[in-house]
């Protein structure tokens, strides 16, 4: 390929690129849904094969970024007008904690494990699951967290009220996730078998297989969120 076929090529995939992505908004950019994902990759393709693949003539490849992004755009708008097609085109949004309990089908659903929704959680700077009201998985794939009541008030520091310092633990800790023990975190906390066993007779719960997770609070305590909680 001649050097002034290959710039002429760059300069037609840059600037067409350039316009069609203005064209198409900031939503391209800003969500990555789905239909973002796929439509970015394949524009993102198109174009560089016009640049750089000689096998393409430059009018077969510039109409097939425009046609690419046309189809782009009219769905765009029969996704705004349109809610049978937004949810087929984007899906919807994932309840993965309702009123503090995680929702193990909805974290299948999502292909999100409990680390996966903690690193999540924690993005939000939230630090333990009993900190949260709702926590849902948007179609972007961030995290929307709704914190409990209790946790939204006016804290101490902003009243000037002194600080009691309570805690028996830096952080919560997970010692039991998908129905299996934590024995790394449970030597960490110096926590033994027994005391666990103790803590599970008293929420009434007979085996470690009927706990989904269980994370030690920062005060002593012990979370626990059973297995198939409902959305209902």
């Amino acid at each position: 390929m001649p050097l002034s076929e290959l710039a002429l090529r760059l300069a037609i995939a840059f600037l067409t690129l350039l316009l069609l992505t203005r064209i198409m908004g900031r939503k391209e950019i800003s969500q990555m849904t789905f239909f973002n994902f796929i439509s970015g990759i394949a524009i993102g393709t198109i174009g560089a094969s016009l640049a750089i693949d000689s096998t393409i003539s430059i009018r077969n490849g510039f109409l097939a970024l425009i046609g690419w992004s046309a189809f782009t755009i009219v769905l765009g708008l029969l996704d705004i007008k349109s809610k049978k097609i937004r949810l087929l085109v984007e899906g919807q949004p994932i309840i993965l904690i309702k009123q503090g309990k995680i929702m193990e089908s909805s974290l299948r659903k999502a292909r999100l494990d409990i680390n996966a929704l903690n690193a999540l959680l924690r993005q939000k700077n939230v630090f333990s699951v009993t900190d949260v009201d709702y926590a849902i998985f948007e179609t972007s794939g961030k995290l929307s967290v709704m914190k409990m009541e209790a946790k939204q008030l006016v804290t101490k520091s902003e009243m000037n009220i002194p600080q009691v310092t309570t805690n028996v633990f830096p952080i919560a800790t997970s010692i039991i996730s998908d129905g299996k023990i934590d024995k790394g975190n449970m030597e960490k906390l110096n926590l033994t078998k027994q005391w666990l066993d103790q803590q599970l007779q008293l929420a009434r719960i007979n085996s470690i297989t009927d706990v989904f997770y269980a994370e030690v609070q920062k005060d002593g305590t012990l979370y626990i969120d059973k297995r198939n909680d409902s959305l209902s």
